[in-house]
């Protein structure tokens, strides 16, 4: 009778525990057979792509650790773009356009890595861990809040290892900070001010209108939208341009702020926050009448988020975010020809204590540029540049260590950016999206105006989810979702 493929399966994952045993008599050492660093088939993770073109390229290629694990699949719904790079670096990987027919057919997948567009990762990640899968979700984890929530709990249920793809929460020299913060040297911390020089993509107008005469022949349409609602092909959103609509992507926010939000939530000890409100950029391009296009992000927003005290605060803490290259004053601490947060100011985190300030870059992949500056005239100053001894600084391969070491392991637990830390801190960046999306509703008043209704402060119970004081706003804690394609 012929073996199955998962006793097949379960072989390869049980034969370095039992090869001793077999064979007692006569035992080869490993590095005799394949040489110093050979890793053997059956210690090697079998991992998949979801999303193998833009990020997904670095994705998977820094998850095989340069040939240690093996990738047995690619998925994207376009392998005519960039996605050729993966092809080429995995050329015996089996290709699809639809991971969940690759889900149901590659039974010995161990592990994915989730690098599609925003409003596809809480699909993919969900269908994956309830097939056991171990998942590498790119930032921001979700599209909305309760998919957040829910991959949250369901990496607990399922005891999948998981990790966010925020690199810069490996960086070392978050110790620096965090090193500071613990020091006491700010005294009571009351502010966090962040902000960045993104969109750099197309934002703040009306939906580009349907072309479906421009669609690529290679590029799998429907699959595309995924949970979306379905509509012609539309040109100028794929493979980049979606960041800006709502029903794809989550604006500035989405694509660094779980870098720069990161900073303080994690050296800051922050949890669910209280209350959100916000501000848009208002663009006219007719005398009194602005521009409405709330199916997409504006093209600047000023956001506020309050937190309680946290033991390493001290005192309840009150977070702006502004974007559209809008940022904050410089505090007079700061020397005036100095650049605040990151290169030329761009991007940045200001952490503002009775006693000083913090002031770091945005921590994907820039230099971090860690400086504290104390009312008394101490400075400390990290390094400028570093060089990193491996991509990303590990991110990837310490999840793919994680995985191997098992749920619950000292590696699992060792994750900068597990879903139990991921979680929390993706739905306080989508927080600031919900209270966006909250300011932009309208309605006819008595007086047959329009009149926005929704621009308040928005007061959140972080454990049931829901905004007490704005039922309307609550419609954004989720979203509908399409057939074949639910959370």
């Amino acid at each position: 009778m012929k073996p199955s493929k998962k006793t097949t399966e379960q072989s390869r994952r049980d034969f370095i525990k039992n090869a001793a045993i077999a064979s007692s008599i006569f035992i080869v050492p490993r590095h005799v057979l394949g040489g110093v660093g050979f890793t053997a088939p059956s210690d090697q993770l079998n991992l998949a792509a979801i999303g193998a073109g833009g990020k997904g390229i670095s994705d998977i290629k820094n998850a095989s650790v340069n040939g240690r694990e093996r990738v047995v699949a690619l998925c994207d719904v376009d392998f005519s773009g960039s996605a050729k790079q993966s092809i080429a670096n995995f050329p015996n990987a089996k290709l699809y356009a639809d991971y969940r027919e690759m889900l149901d057919k590659e039974k010995d997948i161990d592990a994915v890595t989730i690098s599609t567009p925003d409003h596809v990762h809480g699909p993919a990640a969900k269908y994956a861990m309830e097939r056991g899968k171990h998942v590498y979700v790119q930032k921001p984890l979700t599209h909305n809040i309760r998919e957040a929530r829910l991959l949250t709990e369901l990496a607990r249920e399922k005891k999948v290892v998981t990790q966010m793809g925020n690199q810069g929460a490996s960086n070392p020299l978050l110790g620096m900070v965090q090193k500071w913060v613990d020091s006491g040297k700010l005294g009571k911390i009351a502010e966090v001010k962040i902000w960045t020089n993104r969109p750099v993509w197309p934002q703040g107008f009306a939906f580009p209108q349907p072309d479906p005469s421009k669609k690529p022949n290679d590029l799998n349409w429907d699959l595309w939208l995924g949970p979306s609602a379905e509509i012609p092909y539309t040109p100028n959103l794929h493979p980049f341009n979606w960041r800006g609509w709502w029903d794809y992507g989550t604006g500035a926010l989405g694509d660094v702020g779980c870098h720069l939000v990161d900073i303080p939530f994690r050296t800051l000890g922050l949890h669910y926050p209280l209350d959100a409100e916000c501000s848009v950029g208002t663009v006219f391009t007719k005398m009194w009448t602005p521009d409405y296009n709330p199916e997409g992000c504006p093209a600047s927003s000023f956001i506020t988020i309050n937190f309680a005290a946290t033991p390493k605060s001290k005192s309840p803490i009150q977070m702006t975010w502004s974007d559209g290259g809008i940022r904050p004053s410089r505090p007079s601490i700061i020397p005036a020809d100095m650049d605040m947060g990151g290169a030329n100011s761009a991007n940045g985190v200001l952490i503002i204590g009775e006693n000083g300030v913090i002031s770091t870059n945005i921590n994907d992949s820039s230099p971090l540029m860690p400086k504290l500056f104390l009312n008394d005239g101490t400075t400390e100053f990290g390094p400028e540049k570093t060089d990193n001894p491996e991509p990303e600084y590990g991110h990837q391969r310490k999840w793919v260590d994680a995985c191997k070491a098992g749920f619950g392991s000292a590696e699992h637990k060792a994750l900068t950016s597990s879903f139990d830390y991921a979680g929390p801190m993706t739905e306080t960046v989508l927080m600031g999206n919900l209270a966006i999306r909250s300011y932009m509703l309208r309605r006819q008043n008595a007086q047959g105006q329009m009149e926005f209704y929704g621009r308040r402060k928005l007061l959140w119970d972080g454990n049931n989810m829901r905004i007490t004081n704005f039922e309307d706003a609550n419609q954004f804690v989720g979203r509908e979702y399409r057939k074949g394609f639910e959370v």
